[in-house]
């Protein structure tokens, strides 16, 4: 890793006044997040298996009515141990086990709710057009291996997890589904959420969706574009994406994990500063919900015409 830039945080600290930092994090990150006293014994842990630990929290105003919800969650990031060509069920157990080692820590952190990286018990493949032995990799979100082993892990540990994967659906002729499945702290699997896309990486050769409003982009697009290495990413893929971060629903966000290391980011949240949101934007004031649901209702059906009136 020798001459990667580890993370852009590091970068900004490392070369950017004192004095000028504070406004540097508030206009990118929309307001510096509180740095969490992270217990000795977690740090230590970490280091020993060699992943970042970086934790961070978010405040609401205090309120007279309701005490602070406070939760606090864990995000995992990681690559994968073993080479692409290890035989597919050597590959997921071995990231079992490193999930494992990070999950541990998490408890020691004091984390509720512990959220695994997209399809994370794979190489992610989906840069290629191949099938085998990448579709191999699927499983069951209900009672797969996988499923099983993060019930485990819930009880264990008292923890929600979230756990996205593959998802084989052999209800439904073997649909492979992008799919986070839930599990309680009971161990309990209390459903999961589908995703009706993967991004393909590399050259980001995207026909089927494509975002045209700039603001809408992440403002870091602009320099993947400008990058030298973009050109050549035909042929060398680098570090895919990494520097995981959490936003509140406020817009700011915490400091990115490193892009190149794997890593535990810990967030403590209020969730009451969701409402306080909500009630400073006052979206729902002026919806429509049954209008909407309505006109949506009849936009889908397949002989719809539009409403075009033309002289």
């Amino acid at each position: 890793m020798a001459g990667e830039l580890p993370s852009v945080e590091a970068c900004l600290e490392r070369y950017i006044p004192a004095s000028d930092l504070a406004d540097v994090k508030r206009i990118l990150y929309g307001g510096e997040a509180r740095k969490l006293n992270l217990p000795d014994a977690a740090l230590s842990a970490a280091q020993e298996r060699d992943f970042e630990l970086l934790g961070y929290g978010f405040d609401a105003a205090p309120e007279q009515l309701r005490r602070p919800r406070i939760v606090r969650v864990g995000l995992v990031q990681n690559k994968i141990p073993l080479p692409t060509d290890t035989a597919v069920a050597v590959q997921v157990a071995a990231l079992h086990k490193r999930i494992e080692e990070i999950v541990e820590v998490a408890a020691m952190c004091g984390v509720n709710i512990v959220c695994f990286q997209e399809a994370w018990t794979m190489p992610f493949a989906f840069c290629t057009r191949e099938k085998l032995p990448w579709t191999e990799f699927a499983e069951s979100a209900e009672d797969g291996p996988t499923t099983k082993f993060c019930q485990e892990l819930a009880k264990k540990y008292n923890m929600v997890v979230i756990s996205p994967i593959l998802e084989r659906d052999e209800i439904h002729g073997g649909t492979l589904w992008n799919a986070a499945v839930v599990i309680s702290n009971s161990g309990a699997v209390l459903g999961k959420s589908r995703k009706n896309h993967i991004p393909r990486v590399g050259d980001f050769n995207e026909v089927r969706y494509s975002i045209v409003i700039v603001k809408l982009v992440l403002p870091c697009s602009s320099c993947f574009c400008q990058h030298a290495l973009y050109q050549s990413s035909h042929h060398d893929l680098g570090h895919f994406y990494g520097s995981s971060y959490v936003a509140a629903p406020d817009g700011s966000r915490t400091p990115g994990l490193s892009r190149i290391y794997d890593g535990l980011l810990v967030v403590e949240m209020d969730l009451n500063l969701c409402r306080q949101v909500s009630d400073i934007w006052n979206f729902k004031m002026t919806g429509r919900y049954e209008m909407y649901a309505k006109k949506l209702t009849e936009a889908v059906q397949p002989y719809f015409t539009p409403n075009i009136i033309r002289e």
